[in-house]
């Protein structure tokens, strides 16, 4: 049998006890997966920008708030997109620089837009009202940090509604085929001279690349409509967003990066002429084949006549999958107690969670070697989300996530990037500190 370094981080995990009876769940990644997908993403749009022209890559951290992950892609040329305070605290304890970072967020607080701009972080303006906000802290307390105003092209969704950011009623950005709404947009930009950057994120999973490359076409033909009435370069920059989707049916890659590139080239050549620095975006496509969550069988039953393994992997890690399953299907693994790949004829069985609700499966009569008590499930191409969207159903502590790297060798060494939550944290979590409050309170 041929082992994969995957298989070796998994016999590895088991035989380090990262996955045992007493954390019977983990996350891994890949530590040089996630710094190959960083240098193809920097090498397909290289190959195609014109030298010197500014690039600032920045990680969606919504899809691994971790801040080494968040670390290790700062060291391969990566920043950070965050869309929240605790993301950029997160961002901010990785190291992340202002000048690469960027804030997007439908609903900025006046606390985080003054904060952002004080720091010099780059702040996309969502909507009308955050403008005028915008506008009297420029009037108070001017500030160089770069502004850009998202727009929506409008140009449809995917084949996830939810995760559609471009359709006619999404909730972001300005509506650039509403009623006026693309005049409004240009007076904006030419009425601010330090209103210089453009954004607009219309990828997601589920997107075709070729209607992903509408809306940045969009976006450029808007830069291009200011710029001429401005007599000059008044929009500077293009944010163009992130969300390429992932191939979760294999171990391919598919579409990559340079494909993505490729398809901008030919719908938008003047988007890497060095007219326009560039930003973009991306967090699934960076992390997503790089992970898995690894989790013990601890019993084995039959229901109907199926088979069904429970497991500690379910809605707790695996939400978007549970609850959405034809929109987020993922690959099972099956491994013996040893941690070595499961053999033996594929047996339809349901793959179960731990909570305490019917529909707590990550796998539905899905064909695998048949699993038995001490097995252990590996869910694959987890590594973005599945980490940093934790469900706290049944007060499920949030498991540990752990690096690894191979060796030539075979041997496999482990990084701590998140330690297992403790009970003694869950129950403070829950307001244990606060225990008697309510009971004082009743008594007056």
């Amino acid at each position: 049998m041929t082992f994969t370094d995957r298989d070796r981080a998994v016999q590895a995990a088991i035989t380090q006890g990262l996955v045992g009876s007493g954390q019977p769940v983990a996350g891994l990644l890949d530590i040089a997966g996630i710094r190959r997908s960083a240098a193809e993403l920097r090498a397909a749009f290289a190959e195609f920008t014109a030298p010197g022209t500014p690039v600032l890559h920045a990680f969606a951290v919504k899809a691994a708030a971790l801040v080494p992950v968040l670390r290790l892609l700062a060291q391969e040329g990566i920043g950070c997109e965050v869309a929240s305070p605790g993301e950029l605290a997160v961002a901010r304890a990785a190291g992340i620089p202002a000048r690469d970072t960027v804030l997007d967020s439908p609903a900025k607080t006046r606390s985080e837009l003054r904060e952002a701009l004080a720091l010099g972080i780059a702040v996309n303006v969502d909507n009308h009202e955050e403008l005028a906000r915008i506008d009297r802290m420029m009037a108070s307390a001017p500030s160089t940090a770069p502004i850009g105003l998202r727009v929506n092209p409008q140009i449809g969704g995917g084949s996830i509604g939810a995760m559609s950011t471009a359709t006619d009623t999404s909730k972001f950005g300005i509506p650039l085929r509403d009623s006026g709404a693309r005049d409004w947009v240009v007076r904006a930009c030419l009425d601010r001279p330090w209103l210089t950057r453009l954004h607009a994120h219309v990828g997601s999973q589920g997107m075709p690349l070729e209607r992903m490359a509408e809306g940045v076409r969009a976006l450029y033909d808007l830069a291009e409509e200011i710029n001429e009435q401005a007599g000059g370069r008044r929009i500077t920059t293009l944010d163009i967003g992130g969300g390429l989707p992932v191939n979760f049916a294999s171990d391919t890659v598919t579409p990559t990066y340079r494909e993505y590139a490729a398809v901008l080239h030919a719908a938008v050549p003047g988007l890497f002429s060095g007219r326009y620095g560039l930003v973009t975006e991306f967090g699934r496509s960076l992390l997503a084949k790089h992970g898995m969550v690894l989790a013990r069988v601890e019993y084995a039953k039959w229901a109907g006549g199926r088979p069904i393994a429970v497991t500690h992997a379910g809605a707790q890690v695996a939400t978007r999958t549970v609850f959405a399953p034809a929109a987020w299907p993922i690959r099972v693994a099956a491994y013996d107690a040893a941690g070595r790949p499961k053999t033996g004829a594929p047996v339809p069985q349901d793959i179960a969670g731990p909570c305490c609700f019917a529909g707590d499966l990550v796998a539905e009569n899905r064909p695998l070697p048949l699993l038995e008590a001490g097995d252990h499930t590996a869910l694959l191409d987890t590594g973005a989300y599945y980490f940093s969207t934790h469900f706290a159903y049944n007060s499920l502590p949030r498991p540990g996530v752990y690096g690894y790297a191979a060796g030539p060798d075979g041997t496999v060494r482990f990084a701590t990037v998140r330690t297992p939550q403790t009970l003694e944290e869950l129950t403070a979590e829950s307001g244990a500190a606060h225990a008697d409050d309510l009971r004082d309170l009743a008594l007056g």
